[in-house]
């Protein structure tokens, strides 16, 4: 750890010397010319100045920051946002050869944003034009920011249809904002996808949520990336469909991460990653999302797929997103499920939440956003009784009595490492008020708690 904290300082030094360096070196540049002719009566004040040093003074030497071992540059370059590192690579000439290192260019992230609807910091399109031509074919590891407008969407998908001579190993289109990868035309977005999918031989992993892919498109990156891909988020993408996302389950047998929505889930999908060819899966988020009440039908998952996919993949974390009305929550929490990690972004009910102690023995992870006015006493002694690795709560806008909470805490002990409750959720009763329970609480976690005055999840 210590040696760890010395390399971090390290390299803070170093990025502060750059900077300095790198405005040092650029004055001296601009003004190199204009200078000359009081160049040497500047050395004369210097000459004189160095006299009058005592002889038994040794004088410290300034470092040559200009022949820094390269490497050593290189990994100070890696911190740098790219305006910056191109104004490094003016300081000196061994600067500017580390600046085209391909090193320096397998990860990169283009920021792409407009003046007029956002305050973030983008790519300098001159500077896009130069790495596309010098380091596109170095490009490992890309991601694309883009803020909500389409202009941004647009950009992106320009630069990726240039990447016709890289291979890249990781790609991410991230929306800051509103999803704006979705106001493109599908056949526009499709076909800069598509340039990666082809060219790209060894695409590990891709995160392309709330993007308008498609069931084609996934066969084109399933044809040409099936034995290395083993990260899959896709989100939020209405043109896959569940037969789409089968047929990467079917052919990508080293998938290790996927990210979906629930309508793309079924029994065979899940068969299919359970299956003796696929490796053990480690991660499977779900989204379950509703925009419109009573317009969004949900179907039923068989407790014989879940089985069976839990028992090929026993260590796999299952992450569960609830966004729904508290109407459409029958189909749910009716037999065991194997999920790990539960959150309630919208109002749930007490119904649901006992139906939640009852089914999910697994679950590490509980965070209810709102509940309404009727308290949770019996819903979380009874999560606390059924779910033994329970070690992460979050709650908002519900209510637990005191006395209730106390004894939540103490059945679930030193075991509850992040325990986030509003303190607007906890209702003072006959036994605890609310300054009596930081002290019970503290007294049972082992450690000094307060409630929260906001959410921390």
């Amino acid at each position: 750890m210590l040696r760890l904290d010395k390399e971090m300082t390290m390299i803070q030094e170093s990025l502060f010397v750059v900077h300095a360096l790198m405005f040092q070196g650029l004055r001296m540049k601009r003004g190199r010319k204009t200078n000359e002719a009081n160049s040497s009566s500047s050395e004369e004040t210097e000459s004189k100045r160095h006299k009058v040093i005592d002889k038994n003074t040794t004088a410290v030497q300034s470092p040559d920051w200009a022949n820094l071992l390269q490497d050593i540059i290189l990994q100070v370059f890696q911190y740098l946002p790219l305006l910056d590192r191109a104004h490094a690579s003016q300081v000196c000439r061994s600067w500017n050869q580390v600046f085209h290192m391909p090193d320096l260019w397998r990860c990169f992230e283009f920021e792409l944003n407009q003046p007029a609807t956002s305050y973030l910091r983008a790519t300098h399109p001159e500077l896009i034009k130069q790495i596309i031509k010098r380091h596109s074919n170095h490009l490992q590891y890309v991601s694309f920011k883009v803020d909500s407008s389409k202009e941004s969407a647009e950009a992106a998908c320009d630069i990726l249809s240039q990447l016709v001579n890289c291979s890249l190993k990781t790609l991410g289109l991230i929306s800051t904002a509103r999803p704006s990868f979705m106001d493109l035309p599908k056949s526009h977005f499709i076909s800069a996808l598509t340039v990666v999918f082809v060219n790209s031989k060894s695409l590990s992993s891709l995160k392309i949520d709330d993007t308008p892919v498609d069931d084609p498109s996934l066969k084109v990156l399933v044809a040409n990336n099936s034995d290395t891909l083993k990260l899959l988020k896709m989100s939020s993408c209405p043109h896959v469909s569940p037969a789409g996302i089968l047929c990467v389950a079917d052919q990508c047998h080293g998938l290790r991460e996927l990210a979906l929505n629930y309508h793309l889930l079924s029994d065979e999908l899940l068969l299919a990653l359970s299956s003796e060819k696929h490796v053990r899966l480690e991660h499977l988020r779900i989204d379950v999302v509703s925009e419109n009440p009573g317009q969004t039908q949900f179907h039923t998952i068989q407790k014989s797929s879940w089985d069976a996919f839990i028992k090929h993949s026993p260590k796999v974390n299952l992450v569960m997103y609830f966004f729904l009305y508290e109407e459409e929550f029958d189909p749910f929490f009716r037999y065991e499920i194997p999920v790990t990690h539960l959150y309630f972004g919208r109002s749930v009910s007490k119904d649901v939440l006992g139906r939640v102690g009852m089914t999910c023995p697994r679950l590490v992870e509980l965070v209810v956003c709102a509940n309404g006015l009727r308290p949770l006493d019996e819903e979380l002694i009874r999560i606390a009784e059924r779910c033994k690795y329970l070690s992460a709560v979050g709650l908002g806008e519900c209510e637990v009595s005191c006395s209730a909470f106390v004894e939540f805490v103490k059945m679930c002990g030193g075991r509850l490492s992040q325990l986030s409750i509003m303190e607007e959720v906890l209702i003072p009763d006959q036994k605890y008020s609310l300054e009596q329970i930081h002290w019970e609480v503290s007294k049972h976690l082992g450690r000094v708690w307060f409630p929260d005055m906001m959410p921390t999840w």
